[in-house]
């Protein structure tokens, strides 16, 4: 019997251990993995998992995408970016719509927004103008920024 308990504790130690899911991000105290910046702003917070669990997390959406460039994608289970509309948040960075606009400065200065929801992004648009994209074309516009 006591090694059957043995070999279950050593299996549900191995399967936790393994877990793909963001890690709370602690404002205030936690470092940006890209910029070393403590991370205050719960507007503007981002994480990625790689597949292994291992969770880098970040100031804002531009520092991610910014280290992104220097990683594997194909190594990250999740991308996680946070909702301006629900601080502290996080979404699906893949699923999000984004906003850069010159009136929504963000920590790093790209003045970069992430939005759950498509039609509330639009909505902010109106109000502060600026330019929508995706996660693909939000990617595209940090890969062409460093060709300038």
């Amino acid at each position: 019997m006591k090694k059957f308990t043995y070999f279950f504790f050593v299996i549900a130690l191995v399967c936790t251990s393994c877990s793909i899911s963001p890690e709370p991000i602690a404002y205030g105290s936690d470092g940006c993995h890209f910029c070393s910046m403590t991370i205050v702003d719960k507007q503007y917070a981002a994480q990625y998992v790689t597949k292994k669990g291992k969770s880098f997390k970040f100031d804002a959406a531009e520092c991610m995408l910014n280290q992104l460039k220097t990683f594997d994608e194909n190594s990250v289970a999740l991308f996680l970016v946070t909702d301006y509309e629900n601080p502290g948040e996080l979404i699906d960075a893949t699923n999000a719509t984004y906003l850069i606009s010159q009136n929504l400065p963000s920590p790093m200065g790209a003045y970069l927004s992430s939005f759950k929801n498509k039609d509330l992004a639009e909505n902010v648009q109106k109000d502060n103008q600026g330019e929508l994209f995706t996660w693909e074309g939000i990617q595209m516009r940090f890969d062409k920024k460093d060709e300038k």
